[in-house]
Formats: C-alpha cells, structure tokens, sequence
C-alpha cells in the first residue's frame, strides 16, 4: 500500500465494500473518498488494457485495492459504482450484468443528467440501482472534498437508502430528485461550472483585448472573482450585482458593445448576459439599455 493510502483511517468494520468501475477524474475522487471515510474499495475495474488499467492499477494501489479486467472481480462487492462516461452506463450495466449474480447487491451511477433506468440490466438481474450525483466539478489533477457537497439521488428504495448512508459518512448531503428533472438539474450544474469556465475563458480574451495576456489576466481577475462569488453567497445574485447596468449607465454599455466587435464570440457572451441581467436583475433604464443591446444585434 502506498503512503497516501496508508495515511487514511482504517476500515470499519461492517461498512459495505465498495467496487469502483472506472478510474477517470470522478472514479478517483469518489475511490479516495469513500476510503478515507472508512469503506473497504476491493477492485478498481478497468474496460481494457493499455490507459485504462494503468489507470486502475494506480489508483488501486492508493486506496488499497487491486486492479482488474474481469468483471467476474465485482462478485464479492456489496456496492458496484460505475464512473464512466454518460454515453458508455448502459453498455457496461448490460455487460457486467452477464458475468456475475447482482442479488443482494447494489449498483450506482454518477451520472447527473440520466436516471437509474440506465442500469436497468442490472436491476433485471436482482440489484437494486439509483443515481447518486454530486454536485461537484472533478478535473485531472485535483482533489476536491466530497464534505458539504449536495448528492442528488434518485433509484430504487433499497439503493437509495444505502447512497444516502454513504453521502452521510462522505460528509456530503443527500437530497431526492425525481427522474423529470435531471435534464433540467445537470443543465444548472452544467452552468454553475463548465459554463462559468467558459465565460472565464471568454473573459480572458477580452483582457487580451485591453493588452492583459495569459497568466497575468487569471491572476488580476482571481480577487474581483473570489469578492464576487462571496457576495453571491452573502447577499444573493441581485445583492452581489454590480456595474454599469446596475446603475443604468447606457453609454458605458455602448461602448463595452462597439469595441467588443472587435472580439464577436465575446460580443455574443456579453449581449446575452446582459440582457438575462435585465430579465433577473435589479437595473435602472430598462428600455433604453435593451435598445442599445437590439441595434448591437442589428
């Protein structure tokens, strides 16, 4: 066992052992988590060789587990986790349901926007299934705690109750979600963080555009960032808005609008925030800053 996985707490006895198919940025999180609270993670599973099972094989080794291909390995977990791609959960659920007896156990998936009815070749073979989604954002590279993070959970009676237990034990808390909303639930997520990195990214070009380049543009934005989404949390969005629509200031947004030209794709970002500011927001001269965001569409 490496020194990392050494350094965590010792397994309870009497938790579940947990199996983790998949070892992408999520997989890894989720593999180090669930350890450190105390779970046993027996196998890390693998699709294929090669990148795959390299993979598996680092992260089993850090978390106490061992590595392997055959799904034939899950037979002694209580709990099977699958962590891969969207696009891939009914395929792997249709495998793994043919290589081993899934009465007794349970199988969850992490996807945000599918429901458990994604595993429901599993559910056919006796385990009862449910989607547990944190509402977190996971990358190559980073470590982010599972602790306060909201779980939404949605599935079978059974594999819900066993989520909601390990959500506890993660630090995490657990809420229901019906199965209409996801679409609508991973949407929101997806612009609490993908979008919001794409903005950050738009916001980059546009400090190009006033000489502020790379590294230096990321580093003078973090304070104006980390004050605004404190802001956020203290006062809500319409008490942490601020700005030259806030106070209504026409021609400051005019100009913001001429030299964007210059930058369409960032125009394009700015014109449509702006004007869902006007539909949410508190702003004076309602009319005539929508005028001018018109003749910019013009």
């Amino acid at each position: 066992m490496s020194d990392a996985s050494s350094a965590m707490l010792p397994v309870m006895a009497g938790r579940s052992r947990i199996a983790i198919v998949g070892a992408g940025s999520l997989g890894t999180a989720l593999a180090r988590s669930v350890r450190r609270a105390g779970y046993t993670v027996g196998v890390v599973l693998a699709h294929s060789s090669g990148e795959s099972l390299r993979k598996a094989k680092t992260l089993a080794k850090e978390v106490g587990a061992r590595a392997a291909l055959d799904p034939s390995a899950l037979k002694d977990a209580d709990v099977v986790w699958l962590c891969v791609p969207d696009s891939a959960i009914a395929a792997a659920a249709c495998v793994l349901a043919e290589k081993l007896k899934w009465n007794g156990k349970v199988a969850l998936h992490s996807s945000g926007a599918l429901t458990s009815d994604e595993l429901a070749a599993l559910r056919r073979r006796g385990a009862a299934v449910a989607s547990v989604h944190p509402l977190m954002t996971f990358v190559r590279g980073s470590r982010p705690s599972l602790a306060g993070v909201p779980f939404a959970l949605e599935g079978d009676a059974r594999a819900v109750r066993m989520a909601r237990s390990i959500v506890r034990d993660l630090g995490g808390t657990a809420y229901p979600i019906r199965k209409k909303d996801k679409a609508a639930y991973h949407a929101w997520g997806t612009f609490a963080s993908p979008l919001f990195t794409a903005l950050l990214a738009t916001t980059e070009q546009v400090a190009a555009r006033a000489g502020v380049n790379g590294k230096a543009a990321r580093r003078r934005m973090i304070p104006i960032l980390l004050q605004t989404l404190a802001n956020y949390a203290s006062f809500d969005a319409a008490g942490a808005f601020s700005g030259p629509i806030v106070r209504g200031d026409v021609d400051t947004v005019k100009r913001h609008l001429r030299v964007l030209r210059k930058v369409p794709a960032a125009g394009a970002v700015y014109a449509a925030l702006a004007r869902a500011a006007l539909l949410y927001l508190p702003a004076k001269n309602k009319r005539s800053l929508r005028n001018a965001l018109d003749s910019q569409s013009r």
